[in-house]
């Protein structure tokens, strides 16, 4: 006997909840049908999937891999029933797409409408998070694609280009680097610097253009956002680094911060829409890059 998909989406709704009664609500079924499913599970790996101890559960060695691999079955089984139901309609129907935040509130108002338009069978459903997560997402099929910025290394994820991005530096009015042209190489310290917080790609790309290491220390002040970032900069806290597409939307319209190209090959990073590789859903997500592609 075979696992059925059910009693693999019980035991993923189980790791995720560590709860029978919040699995079994998750599920739309009753505890008990939840846990005997589970059970029926355990007798077809021959091995316990969960560690059953009072106000707590624990996913086993057996139960760990069995999530892993039921969550690619998943993913597989939903991309083949959306593939079904759309066949020969792209971009029609559910769409689940992530986007990181330092490109979702200045890429998308200007594109989404345009998208919406050549498609207007496409319900799209949007989710804002940091890259790791939204890899995550892709892998366990709860998202169908995702914008983010490379480099970015992950097996088994492909992508399309969507265009490149130039990092600029943001300095207040009257610091030393407030002036005009290119930031000349080596004159950005690490001691200047006030940087989204650890998590954001937009900080390690940066970083990692000028071989700087990221400021140390509980006193370091780690924004959640770019408009936090720039209201800083504004404020005189210190340097900081700003996506063209932010600058050309207006975020550091302010009459404290004067935004300046560094250097004369001023880095990039390369924004793309991802998807899991095998994906029956890659052909759409090539369509959407195309229709997002920076001017």
């Amino acid at each position: 006997m075979l696992p059925t998909l059910r009693q693999l989406q019980y035991l993923k709704l189980l790791a995720e909840h560590a709860s029978f009664s919040r699995a079994a609500e998750a599920a739309h079924v009753s505890q008990p049908a939840l846990s005997a499913g589970v059970q029926e599970l355990e007798k077809i790996l021959g091995a316990p999937v969960v560690e059953r101890t009072r106000g707590n559960i624990q996913l086993t060695a057996v139960g760990a891999e069995a999530v892993k691999r039921g969550e690619d079955v998943l993913a597989r089984t939903e991309d083949l029933v959306e593939a079904a139901r759309n066949a020969g309609k792209p971009l029609s129907g559910r769409f689940r797409l992530g986007v990181i935040p330092t490109v979702a509130p200045f890429l998308l108002p200007a594109k989404l409408p345009g998208v919406k338009a050549e498609w207007p069978a496409l319900r799209l459903f949007i989710r804002e998070d940091l890259t790791p997560r939204l890899i995550a997402g892709l892998k366990a099929g709860q998202l169908d694609a995702a914008v983010i910025a490379l480099p970015y290394s992950s097996h088994g994820i492909d992508h399309a280009r969507i265009g490149d991005d130039e990092i600029l530096a943001a300095a207040p009015v009257g610091h030393v680097l407030a002036g005009t042209g290119p930031i000349p190489a080596g004159s950005l310290k690490a001691e200047d610097l006030i940087l989204l917080e650890d998590g954001h790609c937009l900080r390690d790309h940066a970083l990692a253009a000028f071989g700087i290491e990221p400021p140390r220390g509980e006193d370091v002040f780690a924004a959640t956002s770019l408009h936090t970032l720039v209201q800083m900069v504004s404020a005189g806290l210190g340097v900081s680094f700003l996506p063209e597409m932010a600058v050309r939307a207006g975020l550091a319209d302010l009459p404290g911060v004067v935004v300046r190209p560094i250097t004369a090959t001023a880095p990039r990073r390369e924004i793309v829409v991802a998807w899991r590789t095998g994906s029956s859903r890659a052909a759409e997500a090539k369509l959407l890059a195309e229709a997002l592609r920076l001017d």
